[in-house]
């Protein structure tokens, strides 16, 4: 009689492929704005005194020493020795230069002392970064 069998070869639908890496690139697109890239973790001390500085005519240098004793001004790491001179380079552009130190509380205290010193020693007003106490 003639009948045969057609072969059919199996087809995956990829049609809402599409919609769905639209739906991913779209959730990763948001989210990666939401998260702060340049962010250092640092486990600051807490505080329940709540006195701001306004620095309108200044733009602070921020000073972050993670518990490691990495050293950040600004945001970009830099080595210890080189320390001084990066503050004293910020603090030459400014009339009355502030440090924010934004230290870990697991730090030694000589590491806050010996930074404490250094800029006394260059005429730049140190202020410490604490963590509200909640």
């Amino acid at each position: 009689m003639g009948l045969r069998k057609k072969h059919r070869e199996a087809e995956v639908s990829t049609d809402s492929l599409n919609d769905i890496m639209f739906f991913l690139l779209l959730f990763f697109l948001i989210l990666s704005t939401m998260v702060s890239p340049n962010s250092i973790k640092i486990n600051l001390a807490k505080s329940t005194t709540k006195n701001t500085i306004d620095s309108k005519d200044n733009k602070p240098i921020h000073l972050a020493v993670t518990k490691d004793k990495k050293y950040y001004i600004n945001n970009k790491e830099i080595p210890e020795a080189n320390l001084e001179t990066e503050i004293s380079t910020y603090s030459a552009k400014q009339i009355d230069p502030i440090l924010f130190m934004h230290l870990d509380r697991d730090l030694p205290i000589q590491v806050i002392a010996d930074i404490m010193t250094m800029s006394m020693k260059l005429k730049v007003k140190p202020v410490l970064a604490t963590a509200p106490n909640k």
